[in-house]
């Protein structure tokens, strides 16, 4: 069974952007939640001890930004 990934962005992030590409392109099918659209959705990015966007979580893992730790988690998926 695959994870969930869940994408915590904003509208107008370019990184945001980069990191939803990126899984378009590796096939990883993904949610995507709009912090500036929901308060519920910023308290989840905080729990996870970020402030900011974006975030991807898998799992109980979250990785903030655009990053070879993403990368990996992405490996991870497949």
């Amino acid at each position: 069974m695959s994870k969930q990934v869940i994408v915590y962005s904003t509208e107008g992030c370019v990184e945001c952007t980069f990191v939803k590409k990126m899984l378009e392109e590796e096939g990883v099918q993904f949610e995507v939640r709009d912090v500036m659209s929901s308060a519920e959705y910023q308290k989840e990015v905080e729990k996870f001890g970020f402030m900011g966007v974006p975030v991807t979580v898998v799992g109980d893992k979250a990785v903030k930004g655009l990053n070879e730790e993403l990368q990996e988690l992405i490996r991870t998926l497949k």
